[in-house]
């Protein structure tokens, strides 16, 4: 008689908040080119990120794409993947290891030339001095969605 049950239950599926990092807004780009072509696109990125039969989890996914995106060239994604893992509670000390095997594998005239002055190494820079001032995980967080954002130019996603 002092026990009590409480069931809780979604009655709809709300929208998110907004505050999501980086949506994949190119992806409005496809249908443009054609409609058919704009559904693939989506249900192909909602298959690669959003299926659960996927087996690695999340931020392991997150930062396998953040170096495939370097390897390509494409230092833009690599720093939107960054701030993702990192908002989704990716440590910095797994970053150190990321940014470590990049100059490895990548080499140092590379990680020196193309990946330093990148926004991808600013925002882990921003992670790292944030750290080291002190600064909470939340404010750090806020920090790089200000700097590396949709409202940023730099790393907008124009469609």
């Amino acid at each position: 008689e002092a026990e009590f049950h409480v069931w809780f239950c979604r009655v709809e599926k709300k929208e998110g908040d907004g505050s999501a990092p980086f949506k994949p807004l190119a992806l409005l780009n496809y249908p443009m080119i054609d409609e058919k072509l704009g559904q693939i696109a989506v249900d192909f990125w909602e298959t690669t990120w959003q299926s659960e039969k996927r087996t690695l989890p999340y931020e392991t996914r997150l930062l396998l794409s953040l170096t495939n995106a370097v390897g390509a060239g494409r230092m833009r994604q690599a720093a939107r993947e960054l701030v993702k893992a990192y908002i989704h509670g990716v440590e910095s000390a797994a970053l150190d290891d990321v940014f470590e095997l990049l100059a490895w594998n990548q080499g140092i005239g590379f990680f020196s030339s193309e990946i330093g002055p990148s926004a991808l190494f600013q925002a882990y820079k921003l992670i790292k001095n944030g750290e080291k001032q002190g600064k909470s995980r939340d404010e750090i967080c806020n920090m790089l969605r200000e700097k590396f954002g949709e409202k940023n130019p730099e790393m907008q996603v124009l469609n």
